[in-house]
């Protein structure tokens, strides 16, 4: 089932324009990674997505319903999570606190919704460990793991992640990506994410290539080439 469809999306930074034209559908159960070299309009295409950023024209459908003239908060109701680069997490809330937040995206919110599903520590049982810890003691690898199970707490349809494996070292890198694809199988929604890691990049479905602003290339991951690589994931 198709769970999002990008038709003609242009967005602008003041009269900078940076996305041109994007046409993408990602579906439900699938990973689709979006690559290209920095600069290129990855992340401003996640924002645009979210509504962080306002694009001029163009249609994002999601779940049949029209959303881009809607704000964050209510995208987050309707089922897209975001995790951005950098991570976000909160350092003086602890471990258990920041997963809390998650649960705002749900109906009635944390008035209705406490206590964290345990399918988030059988992905990441790290976080079980380091409940009463602050965020921020954690290390890069443990503050991404815990801000993708803040974002899959709020229930979401649809999961955008912004360079999930950037600076983190290799064995949590792995674990990521273990955790990922089990739950879009054990789950069914869809993945979105930007990603430079090329081990990464061949466990989605799909890619889209991006330069200058607009989608060049795309295909199926296990048939990438060389060629392909070369260009968009060497920075």
């Amino acid at each position: 089932m198709t769970l999002l469809e990008v038709r003609g999306l242009n967005t602008y930074y003041g009269e900078s324009h940076i996305l041109r034209g994007i046409d993408i559908t990602i579906n439900s159960g699938e990973m689709v990674c979006i690559i290209g070299r920095n600069g290129v309009g990855k992340t401003t295409l996640l924002k645009s997505l979210i509504g962080l950023l306002s694009p001029r024209t163009g249609e994002i459908i999601f779940n049949g319903e029209a959303i881009r003239k809607r704000p964050p908060h209510q995208r987050a109701k309707l089922g897209i999570a975001y995790v951005p680069q950098g991570r976000e997490i909160i350092p003086h809330l602890t471990v258990e606190e920041n997963l809390q937040l998650g649960m705002e995206a749900l109906s009635e919110g944390l008035k209705k919704h406490s206590s964290i599903d345990n399918f988030i520590y059988e992905l990441f049982p790290i976080l079980k460990a380091f409940l009463g810890r602050k965020g921020g003691d954690l290390s890069g690898g443990q503050q991404q793991q815990l801000a993708i199970a803040r974002a899959l707490l709020g229930k979401p349809k649809l999961l955008l992640l912004d360079e999930p494996t950037e600076g983190i070292q290799p064995n949590i890198i792995q674990d990521i990506e273990s955790a990922i694809r089990r739950i879009i199988s054990e789950t069914g929604i869809g993945v979105l994410l930007v990603e430079q890691h090329l081990h990464f990049v061949r466990k989605s479905d799909r890619y889209y290539a991006m330069q200058r602003g607009g989608i060049v290339a795309s295909g199926q991951t296990r048939d990438l080439s060389k060629a392909i690589v070369d260009q968009f994931l060497s920075v």
